[in-house]
C-alpha cells in the first residue's frame, strides 16, 4: 500500500473549499480541493502525462475483451492506482473491443476524441460531482459510436442511459472510490448494454482484482472483484 501522493506517497486529503495550489511538477497554479497531507499538489494534466500512449495500444489490439484491453493500459507507467486517466481508459477500451467485435468505428478518430473528452472530467468527480468518471466514460463511448451530439434524438437517450446504468451499478457497491473497481463495473455494464442495444457481443471473462494491495481504501470482501484469497484473509482477521 504505497500509492497516494505521486510526489511523496503520503495520504491525500480533501479540503472543504477550493484553495490555490501550485503543481509540484509543472508549477502551474490553479484552484483545487485535493492535496497530500504534506502539501503536494499534482494537476490533472501532469497526472495523466503519457496517456496518449493508449492510442497505439488500441489501434494494435485484436482483443474483443475490454477488461483485457484496459488492464494492458493499467500496466503502463502513466496509470496510477487512482486518477482521472481511468476516465479515458474505460471508453477507449470499450471502443477498441467494440471495433474488434465487429462494430463500425474509426479508431484513428475515435481514440483521440475519447482522450480529449475523458481528460475534461476532473479527478475527484466521483465524490465532488456525484458522478464517477468511469461511468461517464462509458456514456462517452456510446456517444462516440453513435455520433451523438446535443441535438441528437434516440442516440442522445442511449448515451445518457448508458451513463445512468454504469453509475447505478457503481453506486450499488458504495464507496470509498476505487478507480479499478469502478472501471471494471462500468465496462461490465457497457458490454451488456452494447449487446442489448447494438447487437455487438464483446468478450468478458471473470474479473479478479490484482491491484487491491495498492489500494489503501480497499473495501475487501465487499468488492465484487476481490480474489478468494483476499476474502479468506479478511475473514480470518475479522474473527481474530
Amino acid at each position: 500500500m504505497s500509492e497516494e501522493c505521486l510526489i511523496c506517497k503520503a495520504p491525500l486529503e480533501y479540503l472543504k473549499q477550493d484553495t490555490e495550489m501550485e503543481c509540484a511538477i509543472c508549477h502551474k497554479k490553479e484552484m483545487s480541493k485535493t492535496r497530500c497531507v504534506n502539501g503536494h499538489y499534482v494537476c490533472d494534466e501532469c497526472h495523466t502525462n503519457g496517456i496518449d500512449s493508449i492510442y497505439d495500444i488500441c489501434l494494435s489490439s485484436t482483443s474483443k475483451d475490454p477488461v483485457s484491453i484496459v488492464r494492458e493500459m493499467m500496466d503502463e507507467p502513466f496509470c496510477h492506482m487512482h486518477g482521472l486517466e481511468h476516465h479515458v481508459m474505460v471508453g477507449a477500451a470499450l471502443l477498441t473491443a467494440y471495433r474488434n467485435a465487429g462494430g463500425k468505428v474509426d479508431l484513428k478518430e475515435a481514440i483521440p476524441e475519447m482522450i480529449r473528452r475523458g481528460r475534461e472530467i476532473p479527478g475527484g468527480a466521483c465524490g465532488f460531482w456525484g458522478a464517477c468518471g468511469a461511468g461517464i466514460s462509458a456514456g462517452m463511448y456510446v456517444s462516440i459510436i453513435t455520433g451523438t451530439d446535443p441535438l441528437s434524438c434516440e442516440s442522445w437517450g442511449l448515451s445518457n442511459q448508458m451513463t445512468s446504468e454504469a453509475l447505478g451499478e457503481i453506486a450499488e457497491t458504495g464507496g470509498p472510490r476505487c478507480c479499478k473497481r469502478d472501471s471494471y463495473t462500468a465496462i461490465r455494464a457497457a458490454v451488456r448494454f452494447t449487446k442489448e442495444h447494438f447487437g455487438i457481443e464483446m468478450d468478458l471473462g471473470p474479473i479478479i482484482c490484482t491491484h487491491f494491495r495498492m489500494n489503501n481504501q480497499c473495501i475487501g470482501s465487499r468488492c465484487p472483484y476481490a480474489p478468494a484469497s483476499h476474502r479468506q484473509t479478511e475473514s480470518r482477521i475479522s474473527h481474530d
